[in-house]
């Protein structure tokens, strides 16, 4: 990792479900809904997985959508979730533990609303 590592909340702590084109995370530590839009749930897909720094995550995310500022915009977006609480910096310790917890405990399904 060239940057700074990021990690997501642990998946078991976050409900989510899709509401026509953004996403609503229910944060059951902090209680608080956080409605994203993209490439923000991707980001935080991407982050349930293992961790990442920036660049990383705009090459995986970069095919599926045009960031328009590249990385630096994509940094934008990982510092706007950290603020919210849903991501963090990591340490490579950590990131190790939080790797090996994401396979072992796989993501909830994704609810649709009606």
């Amino acid at each position: 990792m060239a940057g700074p590592c990021y990690i997501g909340e642990p998946p078991a702590t976050l409900r989510r479900v899709e509401l026509d084109g953004l996403t609503a995370f229910f944060h059951s530590p902090s209680g608080m809904t956080h409605i994203l839009a993209p490439p923000a749930p991707q980001i935080l897909e991407l982050l349930a997985a293992g961790p990442a720094d920036a660049g990383e995550l705009y090459a995986q995310l970069s095919e599926r959508f045009e960031i328009s500022g590249g990385v630096a915009e994509l940094q934008s977006r990982l510092d706007e979730l950290q603020a919210a609480g849903l991501v963090s910096h990591c340490s490579a310790a950590e990131a190790g533990a939080r790797a090996e917890a994401a396979l072992a405990n796989p993501p909830p399904a994704v609810a649709r609303a009606a």
